[in-house]
């Protein structure tokens, strides 16, 4: 309650704004529906909010203060307030279509909490000491199952490491095999800067719509490539079978390592998956997987399966750092997918990404016929193709109506040729159900706003 009346009071609700339903609120946040209907009734009684018959509850409507002339001392405590904010305290956006990001909202908190009270009653005490660097046993034959049965991947138990998320699994990779590395002209900078702390250079690969160009990599000269190859992350290619072949033979060829990174394996819409990398040559490949996209980032648990060669190095490494991960969320997890509770989260999901995809589309087909919209065979998000020279007016939009979405720009590598093509990246997968119409129309807005000014 404390924080819908904030929302009002800063503006992040406006006046008019309709609330999703106590039983859909209640669903988002699993909580029980009065406890919603009793909040919405006290913040009507209090003026914050209407209800009325056939409209639903929205935000009340209300007169915007009128500085007095004289004032100007008054206001000044505010505005150095303002100033003194932190970074991290910046409102939050009215609607958030980043990329990478699930809806954290149909995280399945019942059979979850069913898989904790399971692996917590018959966990062993020893299981709560420091343990193997690898990870639980559990969740690593766990995974090593899954994985074989889901994407194709050859996994020993004994070859899978668990980190706490995909990004400190990259770390620990980077710091192991330093030296240059290739990656996509386009992927996430947050990767870029990873590996560069722990002392590797990347220099980029042209990527088309048949993936990453890796005839390129001899001349590179790197002896370690990170590729996206089943949707490249963020332009949605998939890597040409030609491509994927000529990948592993140029690291056969150097002694060199292929990083796998499989962020979004689990969703697929209009083809069949796309088995992992890995398969063709698990010597020379590194998968690195992560539960971040089909569960929640807040969890942090990803995963390596390294091969033999490289996997002392890397727990050597991991010892000096004494890096584990929590215990009771990696047998929670092991259950989770050896229940087939897993296989049914992502079944669910699937279905509830596919159709937020289609409405996307459908949206922008009607109201933005100038954008194509690629990259959406699978994964969580789109690529809308934009006129030349109308990027950063769309993103200045964007910025005005409180949208949260990334220009195609920000991820292109800041030593790849210039030129390339406009573009917006938006995660559909980020709002919550009942917020997700309301942020198509938002981006609609935006983008008639952006392209009409440009």
């Amino acid at each position: 309650m404390r924080a819908l009346r904030e929302a009002i009071r800063t503006g992040r609700l406006a006046p008019g704004t309709r609330l999703p339903s106590s039983r859909s609120l209640a669903a988002d946040l699993g909580v029980a529906r009065n406890t919603v209907a009793d909040a919405y009734a006290e913040l009507v009684a209090e003026g914050w909010l209407v209800a009325r018959q056939g409209s639903g509850t929205r935000v009340a409507p209300r007169a915007e203060p009128v500085a007095h002339p004289s004032s100007s001392a008054a206001r000044r405590p505010v505005v150095e307030r303002r100033a003194a904010r932190p970074p991290d305290t910046a409102p939050r956006p009215r609607h958030d279509l980043r990329s990478g990001r699930p809806d954290v909202s149909a995280f399945p908190r019942s059979a979850w909490l069913t898989s904790v009270r399971r692996v917590l009653a018959a966990a062993p005490a020893a299981a709560f000491g420091y343990g193997d660097p690898r990870g639980r046993p559990e969740l690593r034959r766990a995974l090593a199952g899954y994985l074989a049965r889901a994407r194709g991947v050859r996994a020993d138990p004994e070859r899978i490491v668990v980190c706490a998320g995909f990004v400190r699994a990259l770390a620990l990779l980077g710091e192991v095999l330093g030296g240059t590395v290739a990656v996509e002209s386009y992927g996430l900078w947050i990767h870029r800067e990873l590996l560069e702390r722990a002392g590797a250079r990347t220099v980029p690969l042209p990527v088309d719509d048949r993936g990453a160009d890796v005839t390129a990599l001899p001349d590179t000269g790197a002896h370690t490539v990170l590729l996206t190859p089943a949707h490249q992350y963020p332009t949605g290619a998939s890597l040409h079978p030609d491509r994927r072949a000529a990948a592993v033979d140029w690291a056969r060829s150097v002694g060199g390592v292929v990083l796998e990174d499989d962020y979004d394996g689990e969703f697929r819409y209009d083809r069949q998956p796309v088995g992992a990398l890995q398969d063709l040559d698990p010597d020379r490949v590194v998968y690195l997987g992560t539960a971040a996209k089909s569960l929640a980032p807040g969890l942090r648990l990803g995963w390596a399966v390294v091969p033999g060669p490289l996997l002392e190095a890397v727990l050597e490494t991991r010892r000096e750092t004494a890096e584990t991960c929590g215990v009771l969320d990696q047998l929670a997890l092991a259950d989770f997918v050896e229940c087939g509770a897993y296989d049914r989260h992502v079944r669910a999901v699937r279905l509830r990404y596919r159709r937020r995809r289609d409405r996307l589309a459908a949206a922008l087909a009607e109201r933005a016929p100038e954008v194509r919209v690629t990259g959406i065979a699978a994964g969580l998000h789109a690529v809308l193709e934009l006129p030349p020279g109308t990027e950063e007016p769309v993103l200045r939009a964007a910025e005005r109506a409180g949208v949260a979405v990334q220009g195609l720009a920000r991820f292109r590598h800041p030593e790849a040729p210039d030129g390339g093509p406009d573009g917006l990246v938006v995660g559909y997968g980020t709002p919550p159900e009942h917020g997700f119409a309301a942020a198509l129309d938002a981006l609609c807005a935006v983008l008639r706003d952006g392209l009409g000014r440009a």
